[in-house]
């Protein structure tokens, strides 16, 4: 098997795609808007990549965090919150922003499961902080490391009630980024005292299944390696500090955050001990080239992808999903804001 999740062209697989796929046995592939036009369709979809692996548990994955962030949208699928409006709703009323971070999870969870979807790159740990790049912005369950592991540990066990995995990120925190790594790599110049405030959050919730990095530049870690490419910030940091030992991905290998080729930074990424490489774009020479360059997926990050899929589960339509949202609405009610 590749260690690598692949992107997909568009709405069906390509005759290509359906070869390369099948030779190359990717962990996994992310669906993106222009994977998913209604749902008869994306759950064709998906019932084709379960089938042509002939996996019942695959990873098929997904970022559906909610407002901005949202791949999946009306009117064939539900309207989902960002993080800032339980972050706004914790601080009037915490337990109330606990459940209600929980059931929005939850209802999120059937729905994507519906989908044949098995994981979500949700929710983001990363700790807000004023004056920083918009990028995480409104994305963040608040600016106090204890409330964002509150929120995030609701928004896991809503996923994972629904049969969805979900994933912690951006490890080691991308809170303090002056700018986008989609578009040019972050420099952070924190301490390492301060940064333990960054930590302090996945380090509660290092028992999740899965786990992402950030395309982060830490000075005071490594002044030459971004965290997704840096041995010691992913060795020391975030297996031992952090305690993480879960399935590790990079963030989106494409971004230009990084520099050298797809196939090289996959390499040096992997090399680096990332269990698995996430490519977004579905650029068949790139997938081509990281599959040649990325050895064969070792026996512990098998294990650890068989251990995140565990409690996955494809289900058909319910009406409790509707139960959820409700109860979701006249929670986050209790602010006077709209949802």
């Amino acid at each position: 098997m590749t260690p690598a999740i692949f992107g997909i062209a568009g709405l069906e697989l390509s005759a290509e795609e359906r070869a390369f796929f099948s030779d190359a046995d990717p962990a996994g592939y992310i669906l993106f808007a222009r994977n998913c036009d209604n749902r008869e369709q994306l759950r064709r979809l998906t019932d084709e990549l379960r089938a042509l692996h002939g996996r019942d548990r695959l990873l098929v994955s997904i970022d559906q965090e909610g407002g901005r962030v949202a791949r999946l949208r009306p009117p064939h699928w539900s309207d989902f919150p960002s993080g800032e409006a339980f972050d706004h709703l914790y601080r009037i009323a915490p337990a109330s922003a606990i459940e209600a971070a929980r059931v929005n999870a939850h209802a999120m969870a059937l729905e994507l499961s519906e989908m044949g979807i098995t994981v979500d790159y949700h929710p983001p740990l990363d700790v807000r902080r004023e004056g920083a790049h918009d990028v995480i912005g409104d994305r963040a369950l608040g600016s106090d490391p204890m409330q964002v592991a509150a929120i995030g540990r609701a928004i896991l066990d809503g996923l994972a009630k629904g049969g969805v995995t979900g994933c912690i990120k951006h490890m080691p925190g991308h809170g303090r980024s002056q700018c986008d790594s989609h578009k040019e790599m972050p420099r952070v110049t924190a301490s390492e005292e301060e940064l333990e405030a960054d930590l302090a959050p996945f380090r509660t919730l290092n028992h999740a299944p899965i786990g992402m990095t950030g395309h982060l530049l830490f000075t005071a870690w490594d002044e030459e390696n971004p965290a997704t490419l840096s041995p010691f910030i992913i060795e020391t940091i975030i297996r031992e500090r952090i305690g993480f030992d879960g399935l590790l991905l990079t963030d989106d290998i494409d971004m230009e955050a990084l520099d050298g080729t797809i196939p090289e930074r996959s390499a040096r990424a992997h090399a680096a001990g990332c269990d698995l490489i996430l490519n977004c774009w579905a650029k068949m020479d790139d997938m081509k080239g990281i599959a040649d360059v990325l050895p064969a997926m070792s026996a512990k990050t098998a294990a650890r992808l068989d251990a995140a899929l565990a409690g996955t589960a494809i289900r058909e339509e319910s009406d409790e999903k509707s139960a959820l949202l409700a109860k979701r609405d006249a929670l986050l009610a209790l602010t006077g804001e709209p949802a």
